[in-house]
């Protein structure tokens, strides 16, 4: 009897030192046309098979759980995936109303009934959105920009999600939500947090233009933006669900992009995350088949195993987070466990801004209007992987009428520890004003407005919880 819990113990161990390690995928190429199982699949075994990468890149977040083109169809990289055996973050886009997130719920189950343990063995997790929590913060809100979903709304798709999958073989899978480091730090959104069983992360501080953004500073901007994740989430383990720095495009404060500087972001700031934090790196490939300003791919167009730039971490030291404070990791492949352990320090006043892009999009009425942007310190715009994703919706959405959403703009917010800034001005970001925090409201209404931009980052580690655990038995 006790042998078998040695077993079970180190099986736990195993699983929970085993992080995620992948990439983001929309579900379109770059000129809009829908990608099909094939092309999945040749992306998920072109990471896996990436010249000098440090382990196996086999893990593939993804924005919706649809098919480009249809109403409720499970998207094909799942099938992709199983011929792959790449593991799954799987995406509800949740700022489209409750039409659209009652078919991305229809398409998971749907997946469940189709492929079964096949398919939710792979399963890493579930995000409910992605930025919405941005899209109603005061500059949001000030510059009439995608409504996205308040914190009510977010938490009560968690628990219709939840309660979905709840007698299937996906019940394990935990479920949380994606957004900015300054949506997690503002305690109006307390009610995602406590919904959620993860937080995940995007940051960038390629786009942190109000702050001192060389690539020698990028480290510590986005070592700070974790730390302040981690001590406003709880112990809520953390992910990095999306950060990158870009090989080319224009520059952002004075971050220039550069194969030198993105090799830079990624020694420092990728090497101690692999294979330690789940995390989902922005991006393997973004110019398929048109390259985007800024471009975030570590491969070009055709695809590629060979990278643009050295992806070895022989010289950097990859065995610790970039963080002090420990959180939970899920398992790297079949049914995902999380062990929370807290996280410290308090969090530190921040300041921050963004650049916007310019992007048109046709977009559903209840889509119009601007892209996910800055908060208190941190920008957190709109990648090209999830306007794909609106574009998606504009043709699948049954009955939402299309409309024109085009946005440029350059500005800056700023802010003060947990509070989220108000802004005034033209463009996606404005300059604005420090203080404010918003008020949520469950009523918004669509408009066409401006955005563009990208993102931010976050984490989950450790096993001395489970090691703690597993002693009790």
């Amino acid at each position: 009897m006790r042998s078998g819990g040695l077993v079970a113990l180190a099986a736990t161990i195993s699983t929970a030192t085993a992080a995620y390690q992948g990439f983001n995928y929309g579900s379109t190429f770059t000129n809009g046309a829908a990608k099909q199982e094939a092309d999945f699949e040749a992306e998920f075994k072109n990471a896996q098979g990436l010249i000098g990468a440090p382990g196996v890149f086999n893990s593939a977040r993804l924005y919706t759980t649809i098919q480009a083109g249809t109403s409720n169809t499970p998207i094909s990289a799942i099938q992709a995936a199983i011929n792959t055996k790449t593991s799954l973050l799987l995406g509800l886009w949740a700022s489209a109303g409750e039409a659209v997130i009652t078919n991305e719920i229809q398409a998971i189950l749907s997946a469940v009934q189709q492929y079964g343990t096949d398919f939710t063995s792979l399963v890493a997790g579930i995000s409910v959105g992605s930025e919405d929590l941005y899209r109603i913060s005061p500059t949001g809100l000030l510059n009439k920009e995608n409504p996205g979903a308040d914190p009510a709304t977010i938490a009560g798709y968690i628990k219709q999600v939840r309660d979905a999958i709840a007698s299937t073989s996906l019940s394990g899978a935990p479920i949380g939500h994606v957004d900015t480091w300054t949506a997690w730090v503002n305690g109006s959104n307390q009610a995602v947090i406590d919904a959620a069983d993860w937080i995940g992360v995007d940051a960038y501080p390629y786009f942190e233009t109000t702050l001192t953004n060389d690539i020698a500073n990028n480290k510590n901007l986005f070592n700070d933006a974790l730390s302040q994740t981690k001590a406003a989430v709880g112990g809520k383990p953390v992910w990095i669900t999306e950060t990158g720095f870009p090989v080319s495009g224009k520059t952002a404060g004075l971050a220039v992009p550069s194969l030198e500087n993105a090799k830079t972001y990624w020694d420092e700031v990728g090497c101690p995350l692999f294979g330690n934090v789940n995390t989902w790196w922005y991006t393997m490939q973004d110019a398929s088949p048109d390259t985007p300003n800024p471009s975030f791919g570590i491969v070009g167009n055709p695809l590629t195993t060979t990278p643009l730039y050295d992806l070895s971490c022989s010289n950097t030291n990859n065995s610790t987070s970039s963080s002090s404070s420990s959180s939970a990791v899920a398992s790297s492949t079949g049914s995902s466990s999380a062990v929370a352990s807290s996280a410290s320090s308090a969090a530190s006043s921040a300041t921050g801004g963004a650049s916007g892009s310019s992007t048109t999009v046709s977009v559903p009425t209840s889509l119009a209007g601007g892209s996910p942007g800055v908060g208190s310190g941190l920008p957190g715009s709109q990648s090209s992987l999830e306007t794909s994703v609106i574009s998606t919706l504009a043709t699948s959405t049954a009955n939402a009428s299309g409309v024109q959403a085009t946005a440029t703009g350059t500005g800056a917010g700023s802010g003060s520890g947990a509070t989220t800034t108000a802004g005034s001005g033209s463009g996606f970001n404005s300059t604005g004003a420090a203080g404010s925090t918003p008020t949520p409201t469950s009523t918004l209404v669509p408009v066409a407005g401006n955005g563009a931009g990208a993102l931010s980052g976050s984490v989950a580690a450790g096993f001395l919880a489970v090691f703690a655990a597993a002693l009790a038995l």
